[in-house]
């Protein structure tokens, strides 16, 4: 992918993380924080209680991590399959014989669209990441 449309790309989605870490992943950050005090301070726990104790207090946010992780691996998924379909159309191109300018137009615009397509799809993957974080209970 061009160097440019691999910057947008990435200020995207680094945008997306920034803002769901911002208003979702730290209240859960503190939320586990404080559990977990709760679960030392506890002197009736055993040691094993206090470990399982803190143990479900930090399940949410691995929830929570592992579903922005999923959902960020599918999109990258999504977005590697579309450039590698424009690897494809190129190739089949200068194998028939085009000359290199034409493949690398046909190149530049086809993951141009593949990029414009998918930065088009951030706004409901947010949307979709913050219901999920919203419904992990707490």
């Amino acid at each position: 992918m061009a160097a440019a449309q691999q910057a947008r790309v990435q200020k995207a989605v680094e945008e997306m993380v920034q803002s769901l870490e911002k208003d979702h992943i730290r209240k859960m950050q503190g939320r586990m924080f404080r559990c977990s005090a709760e679960c030392c301070e506890n002197p009736g726990h055993s040691m094993n209680q206090m470990h399982q104790c803190i143990d479900r207090c930090h399940a949410p946010l691995a929830k929570a991590q592992e579903l922005v992780t999923s959902e960020l691996q599918q999109f990258q998924d999504r977005l590697t399959r579309c450039t590698m379909h424009c690897n494809d159309k190129a190739k089949d191109l200068f194998d028939s014989g085009a000359k290199e300018p034409a493949v690398r137009a046909l190149m530049d615009g086809c993951v141009g669209s593949c990029v414009d397509e998918h930065l088009n799809l951030l706004p409901s993957m947010t949307r979709k990441l913050k219901d999920s974080l919203n419904s992990i209970p707490q």
